[in-house]
């Protein structure tokens, strides 16, 4: 993941170096919620999700758009660790990325959760792998799950475009009937805008083909960290 460096401040350019790869896997989620906290919270929090978002990064974006920070983040963060070990553990092949207080999920072929070429409707193997994660949002009910639709970059990019989109509100639909509340669910699609691999191979084509999730916090969560924190 690349590094955002904005003429800011000293304060925003050391949040920002979080952002690089490395930096989100060698640090716990309290380190990384407190800092964000401390320098700006849901201000710098949007900055980031703004140029995190664009690029090959959307779902991380969605996550670091909504921090809160300090010791309400840390809160939020030590329980969606939680959920993230849970989702590594249950949905091997799932690339499950922690940082600030959410979670970025990437679900590809190496995960179950693919569709076959042209098509939106979920196969088996992904409604395996999609039961693995409803039963663990079912446990952690406090959470926005915003799902991503993207594609590869062969044929049209209007069709693209459409095609991520059914592809995206089959994933959508597919959490409702599982009783995933549509209050929980924010769908956004890119089609082949945002690759994360190189498209002139097959095996990036493969790896683009993809859903997208981040999960956050939501109000009653965030509400319950900061009354929690602010007893202790």
């Amino acid at each position: 993941m690349k590094k955002y460096i904005l003429s800011i401040s000293f304060s925003l350019f050391l949040i920002l170096s979080l952002v690089g790869c490395d930096a989100i896997k060698n640090t716990n989620n309290t380190q990384r919620g407190t800092a964000i906290g401390a320098a700006g919270g849901a201000i710098i929090g949007g900055i980031l999700g703004n140029n995190v978002g664009s690029g090959n990064n959307t779902a991380l974006g969605s996550v670091i758009g909504g921090v809160v920070g300090g010791a309400s983040g840390a809160y939020i963060g030590n329980r969606m660790d939680e959920q993230a070990k849970r989702i590594e553990e249950e949905i091997p092949g799932a690339e499950v990325v922690r940082v600030g207080e959410g979670i970025a999920v990437t679900f590809d072929e190496n995960s179950g959760v693919y569709f076959d070429t042209n098509q939106d409707a979920l196969n088996r193997d992904s409604k395996k792998s999609l039961d693995k994660l409803i039963k663990i949002l079912q446990e952690y009910p406090k959470t926005d799950i915003v799902i991503e639709g993207h594609t590869d970059s062969v044929g049209n990019a209007n069709y693209n475009l459409d095609l991520s989109r059914r592809r995206a509100s089959s994933v959508v639909d597919y959490l409702i009937k599982n009783n995933i509340s549509s209050k929980r669910l924010t769908m956004k699609y890119f089609g082949e805008e945002q690759p994360k691999y190189d498209n002139a191979t097959a095996e990036g084509r493969a790896k683009n083909r993809r859903v997208e999730l981040a999960i956050v916090a939501n109000e009653e969560f965030k509400k319950e960290a900061e009354e929690q924190t602010s007893e202790n």
